[in-house]
């Protein structure tokens, strides 16, 4: 079975940072092409891509209902995952603190390419997941985080306990965002170490075992009940830019 992404910045970004992905290129028959849609044709052009004029009926029931192809879909190899062991090393013989983000168990695709978008944005050096009760990264993962998944690394693991045991055996800080502690993000000093921030799925929150190995719990103050996760990734992760840019 093929693997597809689609639409315009989803398809340039994987063009600019991974272009060994894609094997072809298929753009709406008919269609106008604007400056994103030139910008896809030549860049293909550049790597030797092959591009097809297509009906897009070729492509119904490999997408969500109701999705905004933009005229435009990629044809790719999937996503590369990273090896934990392999990023633990290079992290180390890179210069400054590491940050990550830990993923417990959020398996919405939206939700998930948001994160990935903000972890990129903000400089995280990597995403961790694991390989059960997790969103793996798919065309609507893609879609969403605008191909940011071509510039962060996204690390899976059989088990976070045992990932985040390891990341502790480095040096690395585990702050997990939990609503039912008292401690408020912004108390915590995030210059100056490794550390992975840990989110966990909505409703369900991070697991009972991973909440025990965290070294500093904390929640973001609200009027309501709770927030979308991705919106309070990128919340934490800005005061972390802050903090270390900033301050």
């Amino acid at each position: 079975m093929e693997n597809y992404i689609y639409g315009k910045n989803s398809v340039v970004e994987a063009l600019l940072n991974n272009p060994k992905r894609i094997n072809k290129i298929y753009i709406q028959k008919g269609i106008g092409l604007d400056n994103r849609l030139k910008k896809i044709k030549e860049l293909a052009y550049n790597y030797s891509i092959i591009v097809n004029f297509v009906d897009f009926n070729k492509f119904k029931g490999q997408f969500e209902e109701n999705v905004n192809l933009q005229g435009v879909v990629a044809s790719v190899a999937p996503v590369n995952y990273k090896d934990f062991d392999e990023f633990l090393k290079e992290r180390k013989e890179k210069e400054g603190f590491g940050k990550i983000i830990v993923l417990d168990g959020v398996s919405d695709p939206h939700n998930f390419g948001a994160i990935i978008r903000t972890a990129a944005a903000g400089g995280y050096d990597a995403i961790l997941i694991q390989n059960h009760r997790a969103c793996p990264v798919n065309s609507t993962v893609e879609k969403i985080s605008s191909g940011a998944v071509n510039k962060v690394d996204i690390i899976k693991v059989n088990s976070l306990s045992v990932a985040i045991k390891k990341l502790k055996e480095n040096d690395w800080w585990i702050i997990a965002l939990d609503v039912h502690t008292e401690n408020n993000y912004l108390d915590v000093d995030y210059k100056n170490m490794n550390f992975a921030l840990v989110l966990g799925a909505e409703g369900e929150g991070i697991s009972k075992t991973i909440l025990n190995m965290a070294d500093f719990k904390v929640k973001l103050p609200t009027n309501f009940e709770s927030l979308n996760v991705s919106c309070c990734c990128a919340v934490i992760v800005y005061e972390t830019l802050r903090q270390i840019n900033y301050t």
